[in-house]
Order: structure tokens, then C-alpha cells, then sequence
């Protein structure tokens, strides 16, 4: 279709470890925004496109919004999926691909049935 949107990845964050913590240099985010004013609903959406399949996730973190890490098994893509101010945020780690951020993009517009608009957003 003319209107997918392209889950194009310029530079891919680099991880960092020190003894404590490991974190990132580098972000791209894709945001996916529906554009049919149900961002108060986006939790449950995601969590059924999660639960369908064919995905491993979980929510680690204490935070005041939805973090959540998850593994593609079809795909083999691993990434960082948060909601905030109306939008899905698909966060990029070094190995993600756009195969995976396409795939739960295509099934997020699947189980929601309204069309979306897709943000990148890229700090390096």
C-alpha cells in the first residue's frame, strides 16, 4: 500500500554496561497514534495484540506508565514498547529490525481497526 508507513532504522542505539546498570546511547522511537480519539484505550489494546501472539512480554518496571519489554518469536525482535500522551511507542535496541516493529504495527492496526499515523523520532 502507498500509506504503509516505513519502520526505516537510520542508526541503532549502542548498549553501555558499567557495574551496575546497562543503558543505551542512541534512541529511535516509532510513535503509532490512532487517529479515531481512543488513546484512553490504548493499555488493553496492546496487552490483547500481546497476549494474541506471537509474543513473550512482561512489565518489569515501576513506573507511573506502560513499559513493556517484548520478544517477536516470529520475527526474533526484541524491543521496548511504552504508552504515552496518546501514542504507542515502539523503542529501538540494537538488534531490532523493522520486520518486528512492522509486524505488531500491521497487528495493532488489525485488532483496532482504525487507521493510525506513525512518528520517528531519532536522538544520536
Amino acid at each position: 500500500m502507498a500509506d504503509d508507513p516505513m519502520f526505516e532504522i537510520p542508526a541503532h542505539p549502542e548498549r553501555r554496561y558499567t557495574n551496575r546498570t546497562v543503558y543505551y546511547e542512541g534512541d529511535v522511537a516509532f510513535m503509532l497514534t490512532p487517529m479515531d480519539g481512543r488513546a484512553g484505550r490504548l493499555e488493553p489494546l496492546l496487552t490483547d495484540v500481546l497476549d494474541t501472539g506471537p509474543y513473550r512480554y512482561g512489565d518489569w518496571f515501576d513506573l507511573p506508565i506502560a513499559v513493556f519489554l517484548v520478544h517477536d518469536e516470529e520475527t526474533s525482535d526484541t524491543f521496548r514498547v511504552s504508552i504515552r500522551d496518546g501514542a504507542v511507542r515502539l523503542h529501538v535496541l540494537p538488534d531490532t529490525t523493522p520486520a518486528g516493529l512492522r509486524a505488531i504495527y500491521d497487528r495493532l492496526v488489525q485488532k483496532s481497526t482504525c487507521r493510525w499515523t506513525v512518528d520517528r523520532r531519532v536522538d544520536v
